[in-house]
């Protein structure tokens, strides 16, 4: 059980939830909790959401898009309170994580909101000082869709060994000059660290978008072995 320590608005549409955890075990970044509601009828909802930072004591933070009509995610956008309880489990899956101690290069795709688990794992290697050569290639709909903006471009700013690419698939404004498009194969091929550098690929967003990018990289050469991939909701560029 957990309890919210506090919370910010990260976008229009998503919320960052900190939440301080009792006894918590620690995780990797990638990894992800189990979040479960009970009704006073006893009825109970549960949904998987990714740690959004690395390990920090008994604490922890979930990015969370608030969906229409979503059962959970609307909860806790609409109603949950600083101080209020929390039904976690976890942390869950370790295929799907990465530490600074398993090298690289790393190579992170995000589509959207799956770019929590990714940025988890940018946090962690900032965090422990790591010159892993890393990439992250992030697709939103908009500037304003996109989680973690400045956080992200700061920390590519002060380190020439960690790049981002940001492209957008529904933005208007003529104040934006970077890319617009979906993440594709020729995008991948133009961008992506090189299959020949063998680099640990991750994979991150809604289905179709996973789908789509995965094959691209293997097509490009990619060992599939060396792409990890995870699947979220129907969120995302």
């Amino acid at each position: 059980m957990g309890r919210l320590a506090s919370r910010r608005q990260e976008t229009p549409t998503a919320h960052t939830f900190v939440i301080d955890v009792p006894g918590w075990p620690g995780h990797r970044a990638g990894q992800h909790v189990d979040v479960r509601l009970t009704g006073e009828d006893g009825y109970q909802a549960q949904r998987s959401y990714s740690i959004a930072t690395p390990a920090d004591d008994e604490r922890i933070e979930l990015t969370i898009e608030v969906l229409p009509d979503g059962e959970v995610s609307g909860y806790l956008g609409e109603e949950l309170r600083e101080g209020d309880e929390i039904e976690l489990r976890g942390p869950i899956g370790g295929w799907f994580a990465w530490g600074p101690q398993d090298g690289g290069p790393l190579l992170l795709v995000a589509g959207g909101s799956g770019v929590v688990p990714l940025a988890a794992m940018v946090r962690d290697r900032a965090r422990e000082g790591s010159d892993v050569r890393a990439q992250l290639i992030l697709s939103a709909r908009t500037e304003a869709d996109v989680f973690y903006r400045d956080e992200l471009r700061g920390l590519a700013a002060d380190d020439p060994a960690l790049d981002l690419e940001l492209t957008l698939t529904r933005e208007r404004s003529p104040a934006w000059t970077g890319r617009r498009g979906r993440v594709d194969r020729t995008l991948l091929e133009e961008l992506a660290i090189a299959a020949a550098d063998r680099p640990h690929a991750f994979v991150c967003g809604p289905t179709a978008f996973v789908e789509a990018v995965a094959d691209a990289l293997v097509d490009l050469g990619h060992a599939a072995e060396l792409v990890r991939t995870e699947r979220f909701g129907p969120s995302g560029a």
